[in-house]
């Protein structure tokens, strides 16, 4: 199934689902989410999906010029950590850069410092992104602007996988934070 498609009917699936909030599981018809990945943290640290074994991970991809969503949902997240309280200390959020070619590790950085210092910011080479965004299913998809700009059309799901490594929640983006916070605690309990 093409990837486009395949985000298509993820996008139904979600919206679908208990109030449009959470798909539980994998639905039979999508292909299994692995989660696995082999990238840079922002100091230089090669990490892979194993380094955060034990704790729930929430893994968003998006780039740091994103206009609106991407600061939006980071913002989310870190107002969820908030809510939950010391529960947070058993969640890592990561974000996943889709524009490596913009989003150096120096850039990452200082874009995360405007959230919460828990989030996780992690960027590859463009085979390593695209490795990536294929285990988790993740569309991304550069468009011109012109005069040699661009933005990264994506897809802006939360993908939670549990603390051994298996996918377990994919989350809307849209989920408040105190709705973020309420998922996260029901698997964090």
């Amino acid at each position: 199934m093409r990837l486009s498609r395949w985000v298509g009917t993820l996008a139904l699936a979600v919206a679908a689902s208990s109030q449009g909030n959470a798909v539980r599981a994998d639905p039979p018809s999508l292909p299994s989410i692995s989660g696995h990945f082999q990238l840079e943290t922002t100091d230089g640290r090669q990490v892979t999906d194993e380094t955060y074994r034990g704790k729930w991970v929430v893994v968003y991809f998006g780039y740091t010029f994103c206009p609106d969503i991407c600061p939006t949902v980071l913002t989310r997240i870190t107002q969820a950590l908030k809510v939950l309280g010391p529960i947070a200390e058993r969640i890592q959020p990561i974000f996943i850069t889709v524009d490596p070619a913009r989003d150096s590790a120096r850039h990452l950085s200082q874009y995360l410092t405007a959230f919460s210092p828990r989030i996780v910011g992690l960027r590859g080479t463009p085979d390593q992104t695209r490795a990536v965004a294929h285990e988790f299913h993740a569309y991304y998809r550069m468009r011109s602007l012109g005069n040699g700009e661009y933005s990264v059309d994506h897809s802006s799901f939360l993908y939670v996988m549990a603390p051994d490594g298996h996918f377990a929640q994919l989350l809307a983006d849209s989920l408040s934070p105190d709705q973020l916070a309420d998922e996260l605690r029901q698997l964090a309990k």
